[in-house]
This record gives C-alpha cells, sequence and structure tokens, in this order.
C-alpha cells in the first residue's frame, strides 16, 4: 500500500483498511444503491456542496454527495461578473466547471434525491432521502443552500407556471417583447430587470421598502434602460387571471392606494429561505432558520459540518460559498483523522 493520506472506504473500516492505492482511477456513480456506508456525506450539490466533495476526494475521504442537481442556484443565475479568473461567465458554465472538477474526483453522487431527515448515532449518523435510500455516516456536511420565498398572496399558487415565476433566466425569453412586474428591489430584483429589459419587456419593479435595496450600479443600468418603472414602498394585494397572468394589484403602503398593472409575466424576487427543514431538531438554527456554525464551519453536532448560504454566514455570494465549503471539507477531515 502507498503511504497513508487519508481516509476511505466503509464506515466500520479501520484506519489500514480505508487506504486508496494513488493509481486507482476517478470513480463517479450517479445511481448509487439505495443502501451504503460513508466516511462523509454531503448534503447540497451547490458552489459548496462540489468544494467539499473535491477537497474530501483528495483527501482519499470515501464520500456521497446527495443533491437534487449540481449547480444549486448558480445555475439560474443569469451572468457572473465577480468570480476571480473570469471577468464574465454564465451561471450555468461557472456550475459545469465546479461539476467537471469534481467529476474527475474519486467520489460517489446521488443526483435528483434530497435528504429529508438526519440523526445521530454513537458512530455518527443517518441520513435518509425523499425517495427512501439511507446511507450512514461517520462526518456530515450539509451544504444545501436556499430556496425562493414566497410572496403568500392570491393567485400566485394558482398561476405558478402560468406566468409566475421565481427564475428570470429560465423563464425570462419566455416573455420577450411583453409587460412584466418583477417583486423585490434588492440585488436579484434589479438584476431581473435589467435582464428582462434587455429583453424588450416593459419592466415594472414592486419594492415593499421605501428605497430600493439593490447595488447603486444596477439601479443605475435599470433607470437608464428607460424600460424600467418603480414602485417603491408598494406591496402586492394580488395576482390577477385565470388561466394565465392578466396583471398585478399592489397598494401603496403609506396611502393605502390601489394600482392595477397589466403584465404578462410575474417574477418573484424578494429572497431565499434556507433548506433547513431536515435539520430541525437536531442542529442549532437562528431566527432565520440559517444553521449556526463557528469560523470552522462546526454545528453544535460533533462531526456535523455546515457551509454556504444555508448557514448564519454573511454574504451569500458564490465565492464565499466555495471557501466555507473547503473550510468544512478540511475541518471534517481533521475530525475523522482524530475520531
Amino acid at each position: 500500500m502507498g503511504e497513508y493520506n487519508g481516509l476511505a472506504g466503509m464506515v466500520n473500516g479501520t484506519a489500514a483498511e480505508m487506504v486508496l492505492e494513488p493509481e486507482q482511477k476517478p470513480r463517479v456513480i450517479t445511481d448509487v444503491p439505495d443502501r451504503g456506508s460513508y466516511n462523509a456525506v454531503i448534503i447540497g450539490g451547490g458552489p459548496a456542496g462540489m468544494t467539499a466533495g473535491v477537497y474530501l476526494a483528495r483527501k482519499m475521504v470515501s464520500t456521497l454527495i446527495v443533491s437534487p442537481n449540481l449547480g444549486g442556484q448558480v445555475l439560474w443565475t443569469s451572468n457572473v461578473d465577480n468570480y476571480p479568473g473570469y471577468d464574465i461567465i454564465s451561471g450555468y458554465d461557472l456550475a459545469m466547471k465546479f461539476k467537471d472538477q469534481l467529476m474527475e474526483n474519486r467520489i460517489d453522487i446521488r443526483i435528483g434525491d434530497s435528504v429529508v431527515a438526519i440523526e445521530q448515532t454513537d458512530r455518527g449518523g443517518i441520513a435518509r432521502t425523499e425517495r427512501g435510500a439511507e446511507y450512514l455516516f461517520r462526518g456530515l456536511i450539509i451544504a444545501t443552500g436556499k430556496r425562493s420565498r414566497k410572496l403568500n398572496v392570491p393567485g400566485e399558487n394558482e398561476l405558478y407556471g402560468r406566468g409566475v415565476t421565481y427564475c428570470s433566466t429560465c423563464d425570462g425569453p419566455l416573455y420577450r417583447g411583453e409587460r412584466v412586474a418583477v417583486i423585490g428591489g434588492g440585488n436579484s430584483g434589479i438584476t431581473a430587470a435589467n435582464d428582462l429589459s434587455a429583453l424588450g419587456c416593459s419592466v415594472s419593479v414592486v419594492e415593499q421598502q421605501p428605497v430600493l435595496q439593490a447595488d447603486g450600479v444596477l439601479v443605475e443600468k435599470a433607470r437608464a434602460s428607460g424600460a424600467v418603472t418603480f414602485y417603491i414602498n408598494h406591496q402586492v394585494e394580488e395576482i390577477l387571471g385565470k388561466t394565465g397572468v392578466t396583471g398585478v394589484r399592489i397598494s401603496d403602503r403609506g396611502t393605502s392606494m390601489a394600482t392595477m398593472i397589466e403584465v404578462r409575466g410575474v417574477f418573484i424576487e424578494i429572497g431565499l429561505v434556507p433548506n433547513s427543514t431536515f435539520a430541525e431538531g437536531i442542529l442549532e438554527l437562528n431566527s432565520r432558520r440559517e444553521i449556526i456554525v463557528n469560523c470552522r464551519c462546526e454545528t453544535n453536532r460533533p462531526g456535523m459540518y455546515a457551509a454556504g448560504d444555508v448557514t448564519n454566514v454573511p454574504d451569500k455570494q458564490i465565492i464565499i460559498a466555495a471557501g466555507e465549503g473547503a473550510k468544512a471539507a478540511l475541518g471534517l477531515h481533521s475530525y475523522l483523522m482524530t475520531h
């Protein structure tokens, strides 16, 4: 056997049994069995999860990634212009760069499934998935990110997929040249407005706060387009339509005066909610339902780490998520070596 340089193999193996020969070929299994044991399970396949996977694979830790997809929220991002090494790159292309590097390594991947429950045991824990799979682990990294926040107004659920959408990158081209509304005046909302105006859309931005929350450069671009109208300090009361969206009814939060905007599409961009439900009662969460971690990505449970947007780490950025994924992987590797 070669020099010992990490952990690999099944949970019940000894350190000697868990050494891999350096010359062994990379292995990616996207159709893993429904039962198995791993030294590390990573929940989530976004930048944090994929980076953690690369680091653990290079440490020769037997690792499984469970995720609905590889890419996460980055897949739905139009262009990224603040990731080092690229002047500008589409979110999809950047996600594929992460994926390509991940798949050069020896790692098991279960795509199209989600972990719905975790349980701590004396020797680590158990992760159970939506499709009935069950995996034992010695260490865990949660990198499940966030999901779109809903407005919870009449018409939202009824017209979802028929004019109501949460992804301008995915669905924007379907509304080329149409009148649309973007709900939310933060960075994601104004970015969506700019993307839609570039498609020839007439865009109405509805923001419930007295001022726009987005970065000044994004707002300036939206104003300069001449295609964006702002309804600041307004809230959505109802999304209108029967078989498809026909408009949005909004009200001024100061005067309560109602306004109806005729639109064909409604793009909801009001923030994200952590995908942490399965961790409730196991891990400590804050008031925003984010998993609380320290500077080493450690949770309140030994051997359980979290990284990326699902945590309480501020500034939700792709590069920060990737960095946190690396920290979590290195921390988990050290934990496995000493336990």
